[in-house]
């Protein structure tokens, strides 16, 4: 059966998330709807790109991914169909399919096929009137082609990668809190494994961090640490505490490491 997952800022208090899957359901009644999360803050682009990110690797071949984080809706940026490591990703051309097709060989397509959207789309929530179905007709057996040309302008934001900014120095940012208050940094451990042996200082916001930890429960109580997170990204985080709160940053803050 075809697998349709959904990531959104959508919340769960309102009807938006239910519709879309009554739309996918009604084409593809097969199909089976895995909610990711409706919680991405609103009009986080960069938080959706993670949270999408970090889904896809775990879901079988030709899984498809919408993700609608979308605060341009109605806007001339485009809808696009990302194919990329034999599955399907569909949102807004606003970057938040970007760590996707950074990391994966991919094609891109605008989606500009009227007959696979909701007839008369309305110009505030495309969600439901034209990814939903777009995913929906996929996963009915519509070939991706049929969506649209591909394009090579779509958008590259750097919303990953640090930047060296010295000798010794990188300057990243803060890619989501999780509901721990864990803050999850754009350094990797495979691109920065010299912090295993060697001194380090990181700084989110204004505090500076230096102990690496191999557990939660290794930190002394409510004191920042880094620890290599599930994701393989550095989080900077606090022993059954809410580091994000301790240090005053957010999604999207500066975090600077420098190795000695």
């Amino acid at each position: 059966m075809p697998i349709i997952t959904l990531t959104t800022d959508f919340g769960t208090t309102d009807h938006f998330a239910g519709v879309l899957k009554g739309v996918i359901l009604s084409i593809a009644p097969k199909a089976t709807v895995v909610d990711i999360t409706h919680e991405v803050p609103p009009y986080s682009v960069g938080e959706g790109a993670f949270i999408a990110s970090q889904t896809y690797p775990y879901y079988p071949p030709r899984s498809i991914h919408v993700v609608v984080v979308d605060p341009g809706v109605g806007t001339t940026r485009r809808p696009i169909l990302v194919e990329a490591a034999g599955q399907f990703f569909i949102g807004p051309d606003n970057g938040v399919l970007a760590l996707i097709y950074s990391r994966e060989k991919s094609k891109v397509r605008h989606i500009t096929n009227e007959k696979l959207f909701l007839k008369n789309p309305s110009a505030t929530f495309h969600g439901r009137d034209i990814f939903a179905p777009v995913a929906a007709h996929l996963a009915a057996g519509v070939a991706p082609a049929k969506a649209g040309p591909l394009i090579n302008d779509y958008l590259r934001p750097a919303i990953e990668k640090p930047v060296r900014t010295g000798h010794r120095v990188w300057t990243g940012t803060i890619l989501k809190i999780d509901r721990f208050g864990n803050c999850i940094t754009s350094f990797h451990i495979d691109e920065f494994p010299a912090v295993r042996e060697r001194p380090f200082v990181m700084i989110p916001g204004v505090a500076k961090v230096t102990r690496l930890i191999n557990n939660y429960a290794e930190a002394p109580f409510g004191e920042p640490s880094v620890i290599i997170g599930s994701s393989g990204y550095l989080e900077v985080v606090a022993n059954q505490g809410h580091a994000a709160k301790v240090l005053g940053v957010g999604t999207g803050a500066p975090v600077e490491l420098s190795i000695y």
